[in-house]
Formats: C-alpha cells, sequence, structure tokens
C-alpha cells in the first residue's frame, strides 16, 4: 500500500525510517504536527496558535487560578507564560491580579472581551478538537485519547 502525502496525493518516493517509526516521541511529534496543520486549516481564521486558546479556555472554567498553576499544567515555561498573559492583557482579554496576601502569585480573571472571545470561539475550537480524530473510528479515538491521558498523567474526560 503506498503512503499519501498531506495532500493525499501519493508520496514519489517511501522513505523507510526503521525502527523510528515506532518510537513514541518520534510518533509524538509526528503527530503533532498533523494536529497543527489541521488545526491551522480550520481554525486559523482565530488568529490564535494551538495552546493560546488552551490558556484561555483553562482561566475560563478557573477563574482566579494562579497563572504559575495554569503554566505548570499546560507544560509552559514560566516566562513564555508571562510573554503570552501579557500580551492577552493588553489585548484586554485578561486581567492580572497580585493578591495582597501573597505577592509572588499571579491570580488570572478573562475580562467580559476575553469571556466574549472565549464564548464566541469554543464552538470553532472544539468542533475542530472533534476533527482531529477522523482518521480513526470513535472507539479507537475514545481509546488514543484514554491512552494519551494516561501517559500525559491529564486524566479527564475527553
Amino acid at each position: 500500500m503506498s503512503r499519501m502525502s498531506r495532500e493525499d496525493q501519493p508520496v514519489a518516493e517511501v522513505v523507510d525510517l526503521g525502527p523510528l517509526a515506532s518510537s513514541l516521541g518520534f510518533l509524538f511529534r509526528m503527530g503533532q504536527i498533523e494536529v497543527f496543520d489541521m488545526f491551522y486549516d480550520t481554525v486559523g481564521r482565530l488568529g490564535l496558535k494551538p495552546g493560546e486558546f488552551s490558556v484561555l479556555w483553562a482561566v475560563h472554567l478557573n477563574p482566579g487560578v494562579r497563572q504559575g498553576a495554569v503554566a505548570e499544567t499546560l507544560r509552559i515555561k514560566p516566562a513564555h507564560m508571562t510573554k503570552l498573559i501579557r500580551s492577552f492583557e493588553s489585548q484586554g482579554l485578561i486581567a492580572r491580579h497580585i493578591p495582597a496576601e501573597d505577592r509572588r502569585g499571579i491570580e488570572l480573571r478573562l475580562t467580559d472581551l476575553g469571556e466574549a472571545f472565549v464564548n464566541d470561539n469554543a464552538q470553532a475550537f472544539f468542533s475542530y478538537a472533534r476533527q482531529e480524530a477522523n482518521r480513526l473510528t470513535p472507539e479507537e479515538a475514545a481509546q488514543l485519547i484514554a491512552l494519551l491521558q494516561k501517559f500525559t498523567r491529564l486524566g479527564g474526560t475527553p
């Protein structure tokens, strides 16, 4: 069986990857590239990168959450998280609050504009997310999600 390219055209030359094709890290990376390509094709009009909506969604579900907790959960480096939150703040999407009892912690809340943005775009984002597994049967998709939740220690419901 010949492989198909991203554009569903036959690949002219098949490259043997040997044991690399069974490497979990390699397969995660290739899967990430596939999913990101689908993301930009489908939801690129929002002007967001894949992880950015995830941050807004987490703050939406957890008003007052500490910036460090979101960064740790989503595995975003602190410096990058600070830059991202400042960008959201300058766009009027997020408000930061430093509590008097712990000046080291930064609490995050969506602004009214941020709430409107999340509410206006959640359906597009999650519709895209349901399409990510369109190459799998519903049972395969559920199994893959469960395995990835276990592997990443995220758990929760898909």
